[in-house]
């Protein structure tokens, strides 16, 4: 029961994007028309099928060089991560690991070593794992000159990257134990957050955002697979995933910003405040 307790709480904190608001509303002023030069060529239309530009960042990857393009991105990322957007993740995921310490012996008890079933997480979930992963896609797109299939391998290498990061800083920072084993001892490292469920849940919200809940949801679900092995190795509580699983989300959806299909803002209401949240459900904007 506990097991299925658990795996409910990690799929509702993946999926509880209506509930936690995404972005600011207010998009960029509008610019004041002027009027065209006729000496001037015409300005090209739009093209429908780039991803919509997001504040200031470029409306799609630019074409670099590898090593150039990813310094750019992780630099456009990183201007991105400070928003009201990374707050309410953060502070929902603290709420969650704060709520379930508690129980964090009891769960780790009852789980660690209870089958081999989920024997294959801590390799799914390893960041060699992943990064390997990230950096097929991106060269199969650029094998296929499908401008889509590498932007998100570039997505997704970016994302591993800076979950890497900041799990390293913030168990550096923490610097929590891990739990003890049946046998007595004690796994090497830190424990908090998990960078097995901060790497899948990133990896898993940068697949929704550029492909919907169709393909993310499956993905969501190996995250929680992957989340939950960590307290069956006995080298992780309850706490430690959660708090991990939000990371992962923040660090998704901040690589991701010009893609999003979440939009939130802030309403009065006559005794009190409240969030109204908007849901694309359509396809999403496809990323070149």
């Amino acid at each position: 029961m506990r097991n299925a307790v658990l795996a409910s709480a990690f799929i509702v904190l993946s999926c509880a994007g209506p509930a936690l608001a995404q972005d600011d509303p207010a998009g960029p002023p509008a610019q004041q028309q002027t009027p065209q030069d006729p000496k001037q060529p015409p300005p090209t239309p739009p093209n429908p099928t780039q991803p919509p530009a997001a504040g200031g960042e470029e409306g799609h990857k630019p074409t670099r060089s590898f090593p150039s393009a990813l310094v750019h991105n992780l630099g456009d990322d990183l201007e991105h991560l400070p928003r009201w957007n990374t707050v309410y993740w953060l502070a929902g995921g603290g709420a969650g690991a704060l709520a379930i310490h508690p129980l964090d012996d009891e769960i780790n008890e009852h789980l660690e070593g209870a089958d081999a079933f989920f024997a294959a997480g801590k390799y799914i979930g390893e960041t060699p794992t992943l990064l390997a992963a990230s950096v097929t896609t991106y060269l199969v797109g650029r094998g296929k000159h499908s401008q889509r299939l590498q932007h998100l391998g570039m997505d997704e290498i970016e994302g591993q990257i800076l979950a890497g990061a900041f799990v390293l800083g913030i168990k550096q920072t923490v610097r929590r134990e891990r739990p003890i084993r049946d046998d007595g001892t004690r796994a090497s490292g830190f424990a908090f957050p998990s960078g097995h469920a901060a790497g899948t849940f990133a990896a898993a919200t940068i697949l929704q955002q550029h492909l919907g809940y169709k393909a993310g949801l499956p993905t969501y679900l190996v995250a929680s697979y992957v989340a939950m092995s960590r307290l069956h190795d006995g080298v992780h509580n309850a706490s430690d995933v959660v708090f991990g699983a939000a990371v992962g989300i923040v660090v998704g959806r901040t690589v991701t910003w010009h893609g999003r299909n979440f939009y939130a803002s802030p309403m009065l209401l006559p005794k009190g405040t409240g969030i109204i949240v908007t849901l694309n459900l359509g396809s999403p904007v496809s990323h070149p």
